[in-house]
């Protein structure tokens, strides 16, 4: 069952904070298929160091999660996250329109 507060979660990582973009680039490639920190860097073309701190946002927000270990680790949404997209994608239009403005 989707989470009433996932949406204010999503404002607040997504809109609130100055990576929001870029957190949203991360969880649009996540949602299409896994990928590791350096993949995600090369794709979004930012720095790696960058990559992980959103990474470890997400992680902490539970939006993500991991396996593997060390270089091997892969990043998956989460359960979490996939039973509250709708909110996801609800937040991302607002932000699009917004910005179009």
């Amino acid at each position: 069952m989707a989470d009433p507060n996932a949406k204010r979660l999503f404002w607040f990582l997504f809109a609130g904070t100055r990576g929001g973009m870029n957190r949203i680039s991360i969880m649009e490639l996540l949602i299409q298929q896994p990928y590791n920190i350096n993949q995600l860097a090369e794709i979004i073309k930012i720095d790696y160091k960058a990559i992980q701190h959103h990474i470890r946002v997400l992680e902490k927000n539970n939006l993500i999660t991991k396996s593997g270990e060390k270089y091997g680790v892969l990043y998956f949404i989460s359960n979490y996250f996939e039973v509250n997209i709708e909110a996801f994608k609800e937040v991302k239009s607002q932000m699009m329109k917004a910005k179009k403005s």
